[in-house]
């Protein structure tokens, strides 16, 4: 039992060191929790495999949200994983896909699980709702912009208008 209790304590530290060095934007020392760094954002189906592939993931998210930071709810363990619920929050001031800035700030609950082999961090997966993001970032586009711009994020072309 004492072997299974200095585990659960090692990867509750990688994932709160994790978590930390995110919101402080030091990506080397986030990269570092992974002997390969591995992202699985579920709703939109991205893959971030990869150190250059995962570095480009925090560029892009932290040109779009340069204040981008969590506040944990809750950490529970899991068999081979931890189980972050959080809030995720930031301030829209780059381009996200196809949405040029809007400055507005969003709130989303979410769902990580840090999944191990061991002690080593294999994957990060994320679950969140979209709409909820979208819903506060939208708010004051025009609203014959919303469809070219919900197409994109989804990976649709926009509908032809007659």
């Amino acid at each position: 039992m004492t072997t299974d209790l200095s585990l659960q304590a090692r990867r509750e530290r990688l994932v709160l060191d994790h978590f930390a060095d995110e919101t402080r934007q030091d990506f080397d020392a986030v990269l570092g929790t992974f002997p390969h760094p591995h992202y699985e954002l579920v709703p939109s189906g991205e893959v971030h495999d990869g150190l250059q592939d995962v570095r480009k993931y925090y560029t892009d998210t932290r040109t779009a949200f340069p204040d981008q930071r969590h506040e944990i709810i809750q950490l529970r363990h899991a068999g081979d994983s931890v189980i972050v619920e959080f809030w995720l929050l930031g301030t829209h001031r780059g381009p996200l896909h196809n949405l040029p800035a809007t400055g507005n700030t969003f709130r989303c609950r979410m769902i990580a699980l840090f999944i191990f082999d061991g002690d080593r961090l294999v994957c990060e997966r994320v679950y969140f709702d979209t709409l909820t993001i979208l819903k506060q970032l939208l708010v004051g586009v025009p609203p014959a912009a919303v469809p070219a711009i919900v197409g994109g994020l989804v990976g649709q072309p926009a509908a032809a208008t007659a």
